[in-house]
């Protein structure tokens, strides 16, 4: 007598029955593992990528003594950023994220060093060429997600990928907050002020990528593959005789890339000339580190939510909600008065809070789309141009401040970001 399921398909072996209880159980013991070591990394890098985001703008400035090149060193740390994302994704599709998230944080603590040094000669064209290099940390912050949800059921990617994030918040918050108390320090040991951030960021790149060459074991993405070859075979795949299933109508990779792009290019453009536009209305770097922070923390501290809503309710409704918060930022900071450090605060909290639920839905789209053979190089590629989006931003925003103001800057950025809602509805029809 021939078993079977009520459906008419055959049930699984004993042995395929513990084959598969085996490998579940092996999976969540290294997810858990795996997720306590990211959580530390990011917990350091967090406070590595704050030191551009809060004094970067202001020592261009500076040095240059122009408010229209203040966005500049976002644009070159950010399009560093593109071909890290690059390398780090290639790297860790031949050899797995520990190399490649490592290789990441110690380029990002080399770019750190090189702006202390370029500040200490007071040398724009070194400094350029650091944040250029520095922005190695900030692609690999953000590809160090990924490896969180390589080892994921699928109904538990998003929130996965919530935990890595919200690691960040630590010192993504700290980190800004420490301008003052490091710019001191710098001042004691002779280096400019605006210097300080940077040995912190540099110490904190270098101790990350410390901990996942020491910790990342096994690697996520290389064990994901070889359990993902030891799962048996569905059985259609072996018995035309059987019903095919039919075929999973999801969003496509195309979609999750287009709301991380453009979320990216919004929150970049608008958080980069904030602390100039506070500096210019006589605030100095505790409260533009303040505003960083409340803005950083908004970015990653709401993930584990986002991340439960995503798994329950989809995608695309978070996708959509990312649009209309970006752009009540860009409404409340395009009217508010420039001596407003709370009004500024809630607009950039905003920001990070929309640009949240689009990393997090569109990670989730993107994870589902790919194939695990491909899928360290794809996400990299996608990355590239979540950077190239971030340094355009970075780019175009000093020259629309200088043009016409922070105000402006501020409502075309949120009436931007209304362009995901029509891709999200075409899709949602399909």
């Amino acid at each position: 007598m021939v078993t079977g399921s009520p459906g008419g398909l055959p049930c699984p072996s004993t042995k395929e029955r513990t084959t598969m209880t085996d490998t579940t159980d092996a999976r969540s013991h290294v997810q858990r593992r795996t997720l306590r070591v990211l959580v530390a990394s990011q917990v350091l890098s967090g406070a590595g990528l704050a030191a551009g985001v809060t004094v970067g703008a202001l020592l261009a400035q500076d040095m240059l003594g122009s408010t229209t090149l203040a966005g500049l060193p976002s644009a070159l740390f950010t399009a560093g950023s593109a071909l890290t994302a690059v390398a780090v994704g290639r790297i860790s599709h031949a050899r797995g994220r520990r190399p490649g998230l490592a290789a990441g944080y110690l380029a990002g603590a080399l770019g750190s060093a090189g702006v202390i040094t370029a500040a200490a000669l007071d040398n724009a064209v070194l400094l350029f060429a650091a944040l250029f290099v520095y922005g190695a940390g900030t692609a690999t912050n953000l590809q160090a997600r990924y490896a969180g949800a390589d080892l994921a059921a699928p109904t538990h990617r998003a929130r996965a990928v919530s935990t890595v994030l919200v690691a960040t918040t630590i010192g993504g918050v700290a980190g800004p907050n420490l301008a003052a108390p490091a710019g001191t320090l710098a001042h004691w040991a002779g280096l400019p002020h605006l210097a300080g951030l940077f040995v912190l960021s540099g110490t904190a790149y270098a101790l990350a990528a410390l901990v996942l060459t020491l910790w990342l074991r096994p690697d996520p993405l290389l064990l994901a593959r070889t359990l993902h070859e030891r799962e048996p075979a569905p059985a259609t795949a072996t018995d035309p005789t059987l019903p095919t299933p039919e075929p999973r109508h999801a969003p496509g990779p195309l979609l999750g890339g287009l709301v991380m792009v453009l979320t990216q290019l919004v929150m970049v453009a608008i958080m980069t000339m904030t602390p100039v536009h506070m500096h210019d209305h006589g605030h100095g770097t505790a409260a533009s580190g303040l505003v960083i922070g409340i803005h950083i923390g908004a970015m990653y501290l709401p993930s584990p939510l986002t991340g439960l809503l995503v798994d329950r309710h989809g995608r695309l409704p978070l996708a959509a909600a990312s649009g209309v918060t970006l752009l009540a930022a860009g409404i409340i900071a395009a009217t508010a008065p420039g001596d407003s450090i709370a009004l500024l605060a809630l607009a950039l909290a905003l920001l990070g809070l929309g640009w949240n639920f689009g990393l997090v839905s569109g990670t989730a789209i993107v994870t589902d789309a790919v194939p695990l053979a491909t899928r360290a190089k794809t996400q990299g590629a996608i990355d590239v141009s979540i950077a190239i989006a971030g340094a355009t931003g970075g780019l175009a925003s000093g020259v629309v401040v200088g043009a016409a103001g922070y105000p402006v800057l501020a409502l075309a950025g949120g009436v931007l970001s209304l362009a995901l809602l029509p891709a999200i509805a075409v899709t949602r029809r399909r």
